[in-house]
């Protein structure tokens, strides 16, 4: 076995092995990331006089609990612990350089954390290396402190800490907190202890705030709420500036033991959701009661609890001792458009941008409803966005005045109003480039640029589509699109083509509804095929996507049947790959699963009434031909049965009835007292037949 290389040792050396608790969980996990692989000092006595030491660097193992099993890829974790009782979790502790419990989020960790801190403790005489312990704890165990009478606008900082009052909720918190701080003062040459007292964590993928990022993202409400007031003040941290003063801590191991992390902001309740509204959704807020918070569903008591805190914060010792390369050191609403673009990148909410093209009757429409339907999009239509336009302006025009400084502004609506309103009466003819400035706005707004657009339609020519993402060329005629213009071109161009007599018979089998909805009558048809055509032989809006580099999908229609549709979805997922947005909720499954089963039960009931009015039909039909057949039946049988006696008949008549009928014809005249034995004598004497 070879001997490790000098190089190997000193790296083993100056390797520190990292734990942290609940990697699976929002706080930790990014905490981990960030600390991956980061150069760090070695855990030595701060107040060694060898400079050298202190600035060494080495590189983070990091390994961790997680609160459930996962098959979830984690490079930035070395091991992952699951079900550890203590005895195996006190000897995975032992094994590290640095302990960091993470309660800031996790209360049911608040236990494991004094049980960890004080298992190490009573193993300080067995540390082969220095230890450090690091709590990550709250600022809701300031929550209730009582500020500076004489200056209440003064921020509580870091030098304040004896003094802090916590939240009712908190207490176990405050009392770990102590308990930490406390353990670290038996020999801080072997262990070490720190108390990061944490804003309300925010960035990456958000988790306390999830819910106002989602609800605007969405735009599902047309206002985003705020919880109360909104008069409070929050303080906050972003999550990779919390890591960062987490590393600075493991690096310098400072003197005071007890820390505030927060960012520079003193931002309310409603100065954040605001920003959230204006930068993901439509920019309106609504207060609401803050009782409503409680029943929501995506946020936990916790959270709520945090959002209701109320304290100007300030980090000074952090500022003072740590150069720190702050993400966001003035805050969440300051830089609202990076943090929410970390928002859309963390959880893969990028938006699907589409454009489908082809002549009129080819199934642009019907595409472009299975792929908005399929990837949650919005259907841009020419004939839906002047529609739309049209009504918005009208209603600016009956809700607000105009006064003589806003003639010409009113003047240029009313223009704009007219000449959508003319493209609306041409349907189809030539649309002017204010038309497409409306499309351009539409393609702008919120909900297209988070969930994403398909274009049905347009653009129709070269132009237009220059016209709609190009907003100049450079000197060499290249065309260049804008930061904007970039916002909304597509990514993906379907080009759907059939032939004209396909495309004639489609029409002609269309039914009457549509054909009146989609003006495909054919003195308006047969033109507007025409032009598409001679559009065809010139720049075409293809050409313009192939010089910008995204190549358009061609897709040759041949059939109307459902099965076509399914093979073309089939294609458009193939070239486009999974949806970008957020799947079901817990909640939204169970009301899906629920909607399912009624209309799997309605569906079986309506099945089950089918099945018995076909039953009480069949039985009513046959009924009928049982008494039909019945019939027919006593009839045949009649006449069987008078054809089978017609011989014996004959045979009585001829040689019984008349000796019959003539004895008692004489029985009647004589009427003796034994009729049976006179008409017997009778006959006997009568019989023509001889023996």
């Amino acid at each position: 076995m070879a001997e490790p290389t000098m190089e190997a040792v000193e790296l083993e050396q100056l390797t520190k092995r990292v734990y942290i608790n609940n990697l699976d969980s929002y706080s930790s996990k990014h905490i981990a990331q960030f600390l991956h692989r980061r150069l760090v000092g070695p855990c030595v006595d701060p107040d060694a006089e060898d400079e050298k030491d202190k600035r060494t660097s080495g590189v983070v193992q990091v390994v961790g609990s997680v609160s459930e099993q996962s098959d979830e890829d984690s490079p930035h974790v070395l091991e992952k612990y699951f079900g550890l009782n203590r005895d195996e979790l006190l000897l995975k502790l032992m094994e590290c350089d640095v302990i960091i419990y993470n309660v800031s989020q996790n209360e049911d960790q608040v236990e494991e954390a004094l049980w960890a801190v004080s298992a190490l403790h009573n193993e300080i005489g067995q540390f082969s290396e220095p230890k450090m312990f690091i709590l990550i704890s709250t600022v809701m165990t300031w929550a209730c402190s009582k500020p500076d009478p004489d200056n209440p606008e003064r921020p509580f900082n870091d030098k304040m800490f004896v003094k802090r009052k916590p939240h009712p909720n908190f207490k176990q918190h405050l009392y770990l907190e102590k308990k930490v701080a406390k353990m670290g003062k038996t020999d801080r040459t072997l262990f070490l202890t720190y108390v990061v007292a944490s804003g309300l964590q925010y960035g990456m993928g958000e988790h306390v705030l999830h819910f106002f990022f989602k609800t605007s993202w969405l735009g599902h409400e047309p206002e985003t709420p705020v919880f109360g007031d909104g008069h409070n003040i929050i303080p906050m941290i972003h999550i990779n500036d919390l890591a960062s003063v987490i590393q600075n801590v493991i690096e310098h191991q400072p003197k005071p033991h007890y820390l505030v992390a927060v960012d520079s902001a003193s931002s309310t309740m409603e100065d954040i959701v605001k920003a959230i509204a204006a930068e993901l959704g439509s920019g309106k807020t609504k207060r609401t009661p803050f009782e409503d918070a409680f029943l929501t569903q995506d946020l936990s008591m916790m959270d709520i609890e945090s959002m209701m805190v109320n304290l100007r914060m300030e980090a000074i010792l952090v500022k003072s001792l740590f150069t720190i390369n702050w993400s966001c050191e003035s805050g969440l609403v300051a830089n609202i458009e990076r943090v929410a673009e970390e928002y859309r990148r963390t959880r893969g909410l990028l938006p699907v941008r589409l454009c489908v093209l082809g002549p009129p009757a080819v199934g642009k429409s019907a595409l472009s409803k299975l792929i908005c339907q399929h990837y949650s999009l919005h259907h841009i239509t020419l004939k839906e966005t002047i529609s739309e336009a049209i009504t918005k302006h009208e209603d600016t025009f009956k809700s607000a005045g105009v006064d003589a400084e806003g003639e010409d502004s009113a003047s240029e609506a009313q223009e704009l109003l007219n000449i959508l309103k003319e493209t609306m009466e041409q349907n189809g003819g030539l649309v002017d480039e204010q038309v497409m400035k409306v499309v351009r706005d539409k393609l702008m707004s919120p909900p297209c640029r988070n969930q994403g657009f398909v274009l049905d339609g347009l653009p129709e020519t070269y132009e237009q589509a220059k016209e709609l993402f190009t907003e100049h060329e450079s000197e060499d005629g290249q065309l260049q699109a804008s930061a904007s213009g970039k916002k909304i071109t597509p990514e993906f161009v379907f080009s759907l083509d059939a032939t004209d007599d396909f495309l004639r018979d489609r029409v002609l089998n269309m039914p009457e509804r549509l054909v009146q909805e989609n003006h495909f009558e054919l003195e308006h048809f047969l033109p507007r095929l025409a032009i598409y055509r001679e559009n065809k032989e010139e720049e075409t809006a293809e050409d313009y996507f192939d010089e910008l580099g995204i190549s358009h999908v061609c897709l040759e229609i041949t059939s109307s049947e459902e099965p076509n549709c399914s093979l073309l979805m089939q294609m458009v997922c193939d070239v486009v790959g999974e949806p970008r947005n957020y799947g079901l909720c817990s909640h939204e499954l169970e009301e899906e699963e629920r909607i399912m089963a009624e209309e799997r039960m309605k569906t079986e009931s309506q099945l089950r009434a089918k099945e018995e009015q076909r039953e009480k039909e069949e039985a009513i039909k046959r009924n009928a031909r049982w008494e039909k057949w019945g019939l027919e039946e006593g009839k045949l049988q009649e006449e069987l049965m008078e054809a089978q006696s017609a011989p014996m008949k004959n045979y009585l008549m001829e040689h019984v009835m008349p000796t019959l009928t003539q004895g008692l014809l004489e029985c009647c005249m004589t009427q003796p007292a034994d009729p049976v034995d006179f008409l017997a004598e009778y006959l006997l004497k009568n019989n023509t037949y001889e023996y």
